[in-house]
């Protein structure tokens, strides 16, 4: 039996509604990449028949959504920075707060001159690109232990056309053993290993995830080497956990860090902790 746009949607809508908060949005963007056309499209066609075949593999991707496969990896895209970016179970699905450290990136960078800029465990890509999108005459290198991480965010400077980043790999600031930058921006793995949330976040790679048993680790190894890679009064800017704020803030104030300080994401919850490095802190890489 044919079904219409209007009567898949409303099937797929009905059987997310167990799984997911968003069921018909979800619904809505795995069909309109499926058939190839945008989430207004699909309210214009709704009256159209979609093909057997077609409607089989909208009922499969509506499984996996089922089985826990984030909406990302079954479409292959999530927009960043108002920027399309691939994805894969190879890297994290990029969030909508981790925007704030772009947007808090941008505001701290000088104006009107280049500068340097190191992006720690950059996955996708998500804020190197972004960063290098806004500011095209900054040289920014970005970092990940993940060669496959890698090999997902080059391709995505490339199709994106910002080809001058500088893509090392490696662990934390050991990529950059002799460098110095005007800013470090990182969003590290800082779930704790024994954190439920951690269940619902299973298809995607724990390596991101989680570094440890306090979620702090991560954190706690780029505050201490930051030092010695950030130029003059450069500033280091972290995302971490809601209830992680005042620790994050304690690791900068033991390690020297001036003007610290941390803003809450769009949600009102407390998401980036940022530090200016104290010229008396500053070590030889």
């Amino acid at each position: 039996m044919t079904c219409t746009v209007t009567e898949l949607l409303r099937s797929g809508t009905e059987a997310l509604e167990q799984a997911s908060e968003s069921a018909r949005l979800d619904a809505e963007l795995l069909l309109g990449r499926l058939l190839g056309v945008s989430r207004a499209g699909l309210a214009a066609r709704g009256d159209e028949p979609v093909a057997a075949g077609r409607a089989q593999d909208y009922r499969r991707l509506i499984e996996r959504r089922l089985d826990g496969a984030p909406v990302a990896y079954l479409t292959g895209v999530r927009e960043f920075w108002s920027l399309p970016l691939a994805v894969s179970p190879a890297v994290l699905v990029p969030r909508p707060e981790t925007e704030l450290l772009v947007e808090l990136a941008l505001a701290t960078l000088p104006a009107g001159q280049p500068a340097s800029v190191l992006d720690l465990g950059t996955g996708s890509g998500a804020i190197a690109i972004a960063l290098a999108h806004e500011r095209p005459r900054d040289r920014i290198v970005a970092v990940d232990v993940s060669p496959a991480a890698l090999e997902v965010a080059r391709g995505n400077a490339e199709r994106l056309g910002l080809p001058g980043i500088e893509w090392r790999l490696g662990s934390w600031l050991e990529a950059v053993p002799s460098e110095r930058f005007d800013l470090i921006v990182s969003n590290p793995p800082y779930v704790a290993a024994a954190d439920p949330a951690l269940a619902s976040l299973a298809a995607e790679p724990r390596l991101a995830l989680s570094p440890g048993p306090s979620g702090l680790e991560a954190l706690a190894a780029i505050v201490d080497a930051a030092p010695r890679h950030l130029a003059g009064a450069g500033w280091l800017l972290l995302e971490h956990g809601e209830r992680q704020g005042a620790d994050v803030r304690g690791l900068l104030e033991r390690r020297g860090f001036a003007s610290i300080r941390t803003q809450d994401d769009l949600s009102a919850k407390p998401r980036v902790t940022l530090g200016r490095l104290n010229s008396h802190s500053k070590e030889t890489p």
